[in-house]
């Protein structure tokens, strides 16, 4: 019996994108009912054109030939091939858009490729979407056994290992309220629950972990490494370059629908994280339908400067600044930005954010109304603070204290190297993902006797 349980075999996934022309306005509710009163009239023209017997000039019903609207086609994969031996745990890492979500559905059979041919071996389940088909209505009891319903389980299963789940997601004391009074953290430790203690041959999982508080996610990642360990088969879509580097033996990156690399985690991990290296310390959009954002804010440009210079190559005893040049679309309240900082593996080294409580110096800005414009803010490292290593910067904003506008994917790296300062003091390597200057002081006691007493005029350096 041969160990391939997942062949995928040149597939590809095409869906039809619409597009207005340019000027044409979006469609209104008054448009929606004009269209309706006059539909029966436009169907007897259709025919009577068809019957008139105008060669070549009747539509195909994929464009109308007298509006402004245009139909392209959009490969969300393409030529994708790859084989998962029995007991496999691949990593499946990209870009947002990149292809992974389509990608599992596909695997999931959740939606059928355009072109070529995927062939599973073994009961497969899916984790694609945490606390999918919950009811909120229902207790979190009687959700349970729905949603393991819903996930492949049987009564029995579902029965058998009730106990385990409600263990799992400790929520024991809420069992019997309906989920629709759990907050957020209580929902998806209860969903993710369920769905970890699925028994299939192959597991389907996307972005499932970042779950709950940091506790839970570790009982998560457990969970994850009991299944991969257990010999069956894993797919793991993560942005969480440590989670894959952890739990799987081998990764795939996708970028454009694409399949760019296949091999180890550590190679596979450092080219996709290589290729968000500009190489100069700036990265800008001149089109602003294509810069990072949604319709009320967009990311135009993101510099690393010293000293107001651009640059990629900064020194451990150097201030940092990084500048994030946005535009704002629409007036908008108390919104946040914030960055993050990773490491070569994909760990978060810091999170700075724009919060009055989170910056040395208020920012009155932030506190106002956003109205519509160009804004920049920018971001002080203190000289002193990262180890010497590449490091990889994240942008998003945040709004109404709680809401997430949008997260980028790495999109610029700078690389920390050694003062000759620290260089002449000690010349191996410092550990750590982060090597602050911090404060110190030694105190020296002379004996008395068997006693060792502090000198009472010792002059010691102010802390």
């Amino acid at each position: 019996m041969s160990d391939i349980v997942i062949s995928v075999e040149n597939i590809g996934k095409r869906y039809r994108l619409h597009r207005q022309g340019k000027g044409e306005r979006y469609t209104t509710f008054r448009d929606v009912i004009a269209r309706q009163a006059v539909a029966p009239f436009r169907a007897v023209r259709d025919k009577m054109r068809v019957w008139s017997g105008l060669n070549g000039s009747h539509s195909n019903g994929s464009i109308n030939p007298k509006s402004n609207e245009s139909i392209e086609d959009f490969w969300a994969l393409r030529d994708v091939s790859f084989e998962v031996k029995r007991g496999d745990v691949v990593g499946i890492i990209g870009r947002n858009g990149a292809g992974k979500s389509t990608l599992l559905k596909i695997l999931s059979r959740i939606t059928d490729p355009s072109e070529g041919r995927v062939r599973l071996r073994g009961r497969v389940a899916s984790l694609l979407e945490v606390g999918t088909g919950f009811h909120p209505e229902l207790t979190g009891r009687e959700n349970i056994s729905l949603n393991g319903a819903i996930l492949g389980m049987t009564n029995a299963e579902v029965r058998r290992k009730f106990d385990e789940i409600v263990a799992f997601s400790e929520i024991e004391k809420f069992l019997d309220t309906p989920v629709k009074h759990y907050s957020s953290g209580m929902y998806m430790r209860l969903a993710f629950a369920v769905a970890a203690h699925l028994d299939p041959e192959i597991l389907i999982v996307d972005e499932v972990l970042a779950v709950g508080d940091a506790e839970f996610q570790k009982k998560c990642l457990g969970r994850m490494k009991d299944v991969a360990s257990g010999g069956r088969t894993v797919l793991f879509v993560s942005h969480n370059m440590a989670a894959i580097s952890a739990l799987c033996s081998r990764a795939a990156c996708l970028e454009r629908g694409r399949l760019v690399s296949d091999g180890s985690v550590s190679s596979v991990v450092k080219k996709y994280l290589d290729a968000a290296d500009s190489g100069t310390g700036r990265i800008a959009w001149q089109n602003l339908r294509e810069a990072p954002g949604n319709e009320r804010i967009r990311i135009t440009d993101i510099e690393v400067r010293v000293d107001q210079t651009i640059t990629s190559e900064v020194r451990t005893s150097d201030v940092v600044t990084i500048s994030i040049g946005f535009r704002v679309l629409v007036s908008l309240v108390k919104v946040c930005p914030y960055l993050l900082l990773l490491d070569q593996m994909g760990t978060e080294v810091l999170c700075a954010a724009n919060l009055p409580s989170a910056i040395v110096e208020p920012d009155p800005i932030i506190l106002s109304t956003f109205e519509p414009g160009q804004y920049r803010t920018e971001c002080f490292l203190p000289a002193d603070l990262l180890n010497e290593r590449r490091y990889f910067v994240k942008a998003g904003f945040n709004s109404h204290l709680t809401q997430h506008e949008f997260r980028t994917d790495e999109l610029i790296s700078f690389l920390v190297l050694k003062t000759d300062a620290m260089r002449s003091e000690y010349q191996g390597d410092w550990p750590g993902l982060v090597r602050p200057r911090l404060r110190w002081r030694t105190t020296r006691f002379v004996p008395i006797g068997s006693l060792f007493v502090k000198p009472l005029f010792q002059s010691c350096p102010r802390p």
